[in-house]
């Protein structure tokens, strides 16, 4: 049995997981679908000074409060943001990062320095407070506006999480145009420490290949079960 935290991309909030969710746990894993303070359902608490820091203490915190350790963190999007900072400040709680279609960012990057002119043109279209992106407009009716700040903020990193056991890249190769994340997908095909996946998807991989997403995601499980028993994957 595996825990999962499952990181939503930008204006999402932890309902985009939920086929996934229930999908995971009938294979009797848990799962903790997470909603990033100034989104969704906490929108009410969106004010200039939630950032990336504070999304990836949104993370931490939940692991520290549910004392989850080798946990699979999986990121969409803007959530490799996050959950690579997760891993950096407490990797005795993570066993396996799982990426889909999302940056992978190194230390001093951030998602504004890690898209194209065309991502960064959407960044600029702020809601009138200034505080967060607009939605787009094919998104879900539940997405919300997100903040800016998490989106310009540099990430620190301490380490360059080799430690982490397991990491994998899901590419979605079925995008309508260019997609920001082929130079990060073509970069880690060369890397013999990512596991790397493309699949004929748009960029979202949860609702448009959900069994071929749940068949990557039940092998990372078996990595972290292997990891929590001290065996070798």
């Amino acid at each position: 049995m595996t825990t999962f935290v499952l990181i939503p991309g930008m204006c999402h909030g932890g309902w985009s997981f939920a086929d996934l969710t229930e999908r995971l746990r009938g294979h009797g894993h848990h799962v903790h679908p997470l909603t990033l303070t100034g989104l969704s359902e906490r929108a009410h608490l969106l004010h200039g000074g939630v950032n990336l820091d504070t999304h990836i203490q949104d993370v931490a915190g939940a692991l520290a409060a549910e004392d989850i350790r080798d946990a699979v963190l999986v990121g969409h999007s803007y959530g490799g943001m996050v959950i690579t900072g997760v891993a950096d400040r407490v990797p005795q709680r993570v066993s396996s990062l799982v990426y889909l279609d999302a940056v992978v960012p190194g230390d001093g990057d951030s998602c504004w320095s890690l898209v194209s002119d065309q991502e960064r043109k959407w960044y600029a279209d702020v809601v009138e407070s200034g505080y967060a992106v607009r939605t787009l407009p094919f998104f879900d009716v539940r997405a919300t506006p997100h903040p800016l700040a998490s989106l310009l903020q540099p990430l620190r990193l301490a380490t360059d999480l080799t430690h982490i056991r397991r990491r994998d890249y899901v590419y979605a190769a079925g995008w309508d145009g260019d997609s920001p994340f082929t130079p990060v997908y073509q970069r880690l095909l060369a890397d013999p420490s990512w596991r790397t996946h493309a699949l004929d998807s748009g960029h979202n991989l949860m609702r448009d290949a959900p069994e071929k997403l749940l068949e990557i995601l039940l092998r990372a499980a078996d990595t972290a079960a292997d990891t929590a028993a001290g065996g070798d994957a």
